[in-house]
């Protein structure tokens, strides 16, 4: 294992085998891997080619093949210690070839489980794959893999860690260079300046910056030119990735002035994340979960105010997002997942729109063998006033 090869063989192995076990389990011959977290998560390939849909085959026995583009052939080569690549050229149907490298490697007639929500297999693709191969017995195999990745190894909470302290030290960038007169654009910088020279790569998303007064609902809009104003409730939803392990975290800043009752809201948040961190242990379900965090609502009389969910589960993640491809692994009300140690979160503590008014809170955590362990920690949660 080389300082660019992000997991060692034995761990490699270790997981290809309790890929094959499931799929044992599920009386396949071979899975069509298309999501980019499982291609790295069984191969370490790591690029931004994946823009354009890459398959990995996975036979119940012997070698792996990667099928792409051609070009990405030497990447491949680099990176890559237990796959053998296959290309196609760009004037090449990707639908077609694949599905003649399945027929190649002897699956033309097999039970094959495919990825149908990868957000690179187009349904054009899709339907070229399996039109070509009339033989096959097709299952929906795309939570098979997602479900081994959602607990890490000690190798994959390292690398949580690492991207954890980046985004720490990005966010903190983000609310010294807040003030008014600032613009978006600075903040951004300096908080990409701060995470990539804390270690970071890429993040799946973001970072998030915006006045919640002048887009107080989009979610997921970034910085664009604005210039922040003195009473500015201003979002920072900060994440970094390392090893494309994904940290991400946020806080709710007030440029300038902060309102009386903003105070309230910060002491509800933090008594919410709290709340999450004290209930997340092992055998515990993610409904028992955001109810330790709804009872912090109730206890202020706001029985009512639900949120979608006040945290979901994080690992490897690609852009366009920090949550491992197109689904949310949420903490939602009334959910029954179990929690297990090894997986790590993005956890959300919510009071705003209320009347008790606004305050947000996130961290990166960890589930370990002794509890919940917060890995954001150098940002202050109390409420900041730039």
């Amino acid at each position: 294992m080389t300082n660019h090869e992000p997991f060692p063989e034995k761990e490699l192995a270790e997981r290809l085998e309790a890929v094959r076990a499931q799929m044992r389990e599920h009386q396949l011959d071979g899975l069509i891997v298309t999501i980019p977290e499982n291609i790295y998560y069984l191969t370490g390939l790591d690029h931004w080619g994946f823009f354009a849909c890459h398959v990995l085959i996975v036979p119940l026995s012997g070698e792996l093949v990667i099928a792409a583009r051609a070009m990405e052939g030497p990447t491949v080569s680099n990176q890559v210690r237990n796959a053998r690549f296959l290309g196609h050229s760009d004037t090449e149907d990707a639908g077609e070839f694949f599905a003649s490298v399945v027929k190649s490697e002897g699956l033309g007639g097999a039970r094959l489980g495919l990825e149908k929500k990868s957000l690179f297999l187009t349904a054009y693709i899709a339907e070229k794959l399996t039109e070509n191969l009339p033989g096959v017995k097709w299952s929906e195999t795309s939570a098979l893999i997602h479900g081994l990745r959602l607990i890490q190894s000690p190798l994959e909470q390292s690398y949580t860690r690492r991207a954890a302290e980046a985004a720490d030290l990005g966010t903190l960038a983000s609310i010294e260079a807040l003030h008014a007169g600032a613009s978006d654009y600075e903040v951004a910088a300096e908080c990409h300046r701060a995470m990539i020279l804390a270690g970071s790569e890429y993040p799946g998303f973001g970072p998030f910056i915006r006045s919640t007064h002048r887009r107080p609902g989009d979610e997921h809009t970034t910085w664009r030119g604005d210039v922040f104003k003195n009473g500015d409730p201003v979002l920072l939803e900060i994440g970094a990735a390392y090893r494309k392990y994904q940290a991400p975290m946020g806080r709710l800043v007030y440029v300038g002035d902060a309102p009386a009752m903003a105070e309230e809201a910060a002491d509800l948040s933090i008594r919410g994340m709290r709340a999450i961190a004290n209930a997340i242990q092992p055998g515990i379900t993610v409904g028992e979960v955001y109810d330790a965090w709804h009872g912090v609502a109730e206890d202020a009389g706001l029985n009512d105010y639900h949120r979608h969910h006040c945290g979901y589960l994080v690992g490897i993640g690609f852009p366009p997002s920090w949550t491992g491809g197109s689904a949310v692994t949420g903490i939602r009300r009334g959910g029954d997942m179990i929690l297990h140690s090894g997986m790590a979160f993005h956890l959300h503590s919510w009071f705003t729109e209320t009347g008790r008014g606004d305050y947000f809170i996130s961290n990166t955590a960890l589930l370990t063998e002794s509890g919940c362990e917060i890995l954001t920690t150098q940002t202050p949660e109390t409420l900041q006033v730039c």
